[in-house]
């Protein structure tokens, strides 16, 4: 079960343009990544490399807000208690 209480962040995105998911947790622009992860040591790098989400049509996407989803980029309910 998440302690954490960050839920999914619904944004609109638009068909054909790329996404950056936070994978790292040290964005301060969540769920995007803002290049934080850079600042870790470099045998850590491709584990926190940000997630390429590429729209496929216009739609609101749950991006997950947790850090806990087993589907990421996407909120799978990791922070929902159970």
């Amino acid at each position: 079960m998440s302690t954490n209480s960050n839920p999914a962040k619904v944004i609109a995105v638009k068909k054909g343009n790329d996404y950056y998911w936070c994978a790292c947790g040290l964005s301060a622009k969540k769920p995007f990544c803002d290049g934080s992860h850079k600042d870790v040591p470099s045998e850590s790098n491709q584990a926190n490399s940000p997630v390429k989400f590429t729209a496929e049509k216009d739609q609101y996407v749950y991006f997950c807000g947790c850090m806990e989803t087993k589907e990421p980029p996407f909120c799978d309910g990791s922070h929902i208690p159970r």
